[in-house]
């Protein structure tokens, strides 16, 4: 592939680098509305997906009010968003967290949270023991366990990150809470292989989780800045066998608050919360009246090519999707 290709993709929203018309996702049925609740977190783990850590504060803490606003708009629409989620950064650092969980059960929805289980949400145990028990089944934390080996886990999250996501772990399942677990695929294993080993975990440690269903374990491509990626044209879909409404921006959207703004914006998907090109506006309504153009690496990486959904009510299975880039377009 030459270099001129490579410095030209992902630039035109219409056309790829080769001049084919590039893929667009048309908002469909809203599924989850998600809010990135800031990203100061408590670890600052290698090839984190929007660069948290113990001073990346570029998305600001949202607030309990801000979280209402649009709960009451999303409860507006027709048909309203299936679930909720919440990540960060590190959830449970905001300080508004347990209103915002309350409030989002209290409208009705279901509630997924992205944890990593340690000291942040231990701090919490007590109210949020409370409200699992004040709305049973409508709240899943899902547990970031990068590997089912305390070597693998803690070469992303840091020395002495395992042990106290297991303790977290431990007691989650212990009180009764619904839980998931999420794990990366860069080892080199198959899927077959990452979910063996989950499987063993999961039983010596008495966890109710199923590492065979893509929704109890779900393992998530990598996406990394440095790579060449091919890009998602009009015709990758048929290529593929994929529906456009299978991606993420068919389903989601995001509420940030980036740092020095006055208000939240809306971006159209978990991974992009930067790149003001994904930006969608104000509102749930202006941020789902547009087309998405997939007009960045981590659309083809994560959702295209790599089949992945944070949602926990979509989850693809990846198996069987083409992984490489000569199946799909012409730009390598």
């Amino acid at each position: 592939m030459s270099q001129v290709l490579a410095v030209r993709k992902f630039t035109d929203p219409l056309v790829t680098a080769t001049g084919a018309p590039r893929a667009s996702v048309t908002f469909g049925v809203f599924e989850t509305l998600w809010f990135n609740t800031g990203t100061l977190c408590n670890l600052a783990c290698e090839h984190c997906y929007i660069e948290s850590s113990p001073s990346n504060d570029r998305l600001v803490y949202l607030t309990r009010a801000e979280v209402l606003r649009f709960l009451n708009e999303a409860r507006a629409c027709d048909p309203p968003p299936a679930e909720i989620g919440f990540t960060g950064g590190e959830p449970f650092m905001n300080p508004d967290i347990l209103g915002m969980l309350e409030d989002s059960m209290r409208a009705g929805f279901r509630v997924l949270v992205l944890t990593n289980a340690m000291k942040p949400m231990q701090k919490l145990r007590a109210p949020l023991e409370a409200l699992n028990a004040q709305y049973p089944g409508m709240l899943t934390l899902r547990v970031s366990l990068d590997h089912y080996d305390q070597r693998g886990h803690e070469q992303l999250r840091g020395p002495r990150s395992w042990e106290p996501a297991i303790i977290g772990l431990h007691w989650l399942a212990e009180a009764g809470f619904t839980i998931t677990v999420a794990g990366r695929t860069l080892w080199g294993e198959t899927d077959a292989q990452m979910r063996a080993g989950y499987g063993k975990l999961f039983a010596e440690l008495h966890l109710p989780i199923d590492a065979a269903d893509p929704t109890g374990l779900v393992l998530f491509p990598e996406m990394r800045g440095d790579k060449d990626v091919s890009e998602i044209t009009v015709q990758c879909w048929s290529i593929l066998g994929r529906d456009p409404s299978s991606v993420m921006c068919a389903r989601s959207r995001m509420v940030v608050k980036h740092k020095g703004a006055d208000a939240p914006a809306v971006t159209a998907c978990t991974l992009l919360p930067y790149d003001p090109l994904f930006n969608l506006g104000g509102t749930l309504a202006e941020a789902t009246a547009r087309p998405v153009p997939l007009m960045h690496r981590f659309c083809a990486q994560f959702c295209v090519l790599g089949g992945a959904s944070c949602s926990a009510q979509h989850e693809l299975d990846s198996r069987s999707l083409p992984l490489h880039s000569s199946q799909t377009d012409s730009s390598q």
